[in-house]
C-alpha cells in the first residue's frame, strides 16, 4: 500500500520501439525518419509521424544535436507574418518542412534592422537547421556571415547573388504591368504607395512603375505621385494618406499600392470619403491573396506565387546541408489580375 503523501509515480518517457510497434515499422526506420528522412517514402514518414503523437513521442533535440544531428527547427524572419502575404508564404514553408518530419518559427521584423539582428542572434543560439529571410536591407554580409557559422540562410522574396540562395518575384516586371494597365485605360497621373523604409521589393515595383509611364512618353516625375505609408499597420496608414492624395492640387485617377493590405485600407478609405471605386478612382493592389477577389469591388492586382515561394525556399534551405549542394537564385515573375476595380478615369 502506497502511504499517504507519497509522491507520485513519474510517467514512463515513450520510446522508438513504442513508435516503431504503433507504426508497424522497425526501429531502424523510426531512426532514420528522424535523422535522415529523404531516405524514406513519404507515406512511411507520415505513418511514423502520426504514430509518435499517439504514443506521445518527443525526440530530445538537446541529445540529437549532441551527436551532430540536424535540429528539426527552421525560421522564418519575414517583414510582418500579420500581412496575408507573408502567411501565405509560410504556409508553403510550413508544407514543405512537415515533409521532412521539420517545423517553423515565424519572426516579424516590422522592417526594423535591430528586430532582425534580435531574431537572427536567437535563432542561431537554438541551433536552427536554416533561416529563410526577408531582410529589411540589400547588405547581405551579417547573413553571409551567419551562413559561415554553419547556419544555412535562404533569402525569401529577396534577390541574391550566388553566394546565397534566393527566391524571388520579378518586381519590376509586376510594377511595369500595373502600370500599362492603368495607362491602357486612359490614366495620366497616378500614386504610388511605398512603405516609409523602401525595401527592395517596392522600390523594384517603383521603378517598373516609372519605366512604364517613360515608354509611354510621359515625364515620370509628373505622371507618378511618391507616397510614403507607415509599416507595420499599412491598411490604417494607406487609408491616411488618402487626405494627402486628395487635397493635391492635380489628384492622381488611380492608385497603385505596395500590397493588397493596403489596397483594402484604400478601398475602404475612399468609400468613406465618398469616392466611388472605380468611377473616380482605380485602385490596383498587389500580391493577390486571398480576400482580393472578395472585396468590394474585386480588385485588380498582380498575382504572386506565394505558397510555391515558400515551398521552394523551403526545399533548398534542406537542400543546403545535403552533398554537391549549388546555390541557386530563383526569379518567378508574377502577373496581372483585371477585376473590377480599375476603369477609364472619369476626368
Amino acid at each position: 500500500m502506497d502511504r499517504e503523501g507519497s509522491a507520485a509515480a513519474t510517467p514512463k518517457r515513450s520510446g522508438i520501439r513504442h513508435v516503431a510497434q504503433a507504426a508497424g515499422v522497425s526501429a531502424a526506420t523510426v531512426s532514420n525518419v528522424l535523422n535522415s528522412p529523404e531516405l524514406v517514402a513519404e507515406k512511411t514518414r507520415l505513418r511514423v509521424y502520426e504514430a509518435m503523437r499517439e504514443v506521445g513521442y518527443v525526440p530530445n533535440n538537446a541529445a540529437r544535436r549532441l551527436r551532430g544531428i540536424p535540429s528539426p527547427l527552421v525560421g522564418a524572419v519575414v517583414l510582418d507574418i500579420a500581412n496575408p502575404f507573408f502567411t501565405e508564404v509560410c504556409r508553403g514553408v510550413e508544407d514543405r518542412l512537415l515533409q521532412e518530419g521539420c517545423m517553423l518559427m515565424t519572426c516579424s521584423t516590422d522592417v526594423q534592422p535591430s528586430r532582425e539582428q534580435h531574431y537572427l542572434r536567437e535563432l542561431e543560439k537554438q541551433g536552427v537547421r536554416g533561416v529563410l529571410i526577408t531582410p529589411v536591407a540589400d547588405d547581405l554580409e551579417p547573413l553571409l556571415a551567419l551562413a559561415g557559422r554553419g547556419i544555412p540562410v535562404v533569402l525569401l522574396d529577396h534577390r541574391a547573388d550566388s553566394r546565397l540562395c534566393s527566391v524571388s518575384v520579378d518586381n519590376h516586371w509586376g510594377g511595369r504591368q500595373a502600370a500599362a494597365h492603368l495607362i491602357g485605360l486612359g490614366h495620366r497621373r497616378v500614386a504610388m504607395l511605398s512603405g516609409v523604409v523602401e525595401v527592395q521589393q517596392t522600390a523594384e515595383r517603383h521603378a517598373g512603375v516609372r519605366q512604364a509611364f517613360q515608354e509611354a512618353g510621359m515625364d515620370p516625375d509628373l505622371a507618378v505621385m511618391d507616397v510614403r505609408v507607415p509599416v507595420p499597420d499599412v491598411t490604417t496608414g494607406a487609408e491616411a494618406a488618402l487626405d494627402q492624395l486628395l487635397a493635391d492640387p492635380h489628384p492622381p485617377t488611380a492608385i497603385i499600392c505596395f500590397n493588397d493590405a493596403a489596397a483594402l485600407g484604400v478601398v475602404g478609405g475612399l468609400s468613406d470619403r465618398g469616392v466611388a471605386v472605380p468611377r473616380e478612382m482605380s485602385v490596383v493592389g498587389y500580391d493577390d491573396v486571398a480576400f482580393a477577389s472578395r472585396l468590394s469591388p474585386p480588385l485588380t492586382t498582380i498575382r504572386q506565387p506565394r505558397q510555391e515561394l515558400g515551398r521552394t525556399a523551403a526545399g533548398m534551405v534542406l537542400d543546403e546541408a545535403r552533398p554537391g549542394h549549388r546555390h541557386q537564385n530563383l526569379v518567378y515573375r508574377p502577373r496581372l489580375v483585371v477585376r473590377e476595380s480599375t476603369a477609364p478615369p472619369c476626368r
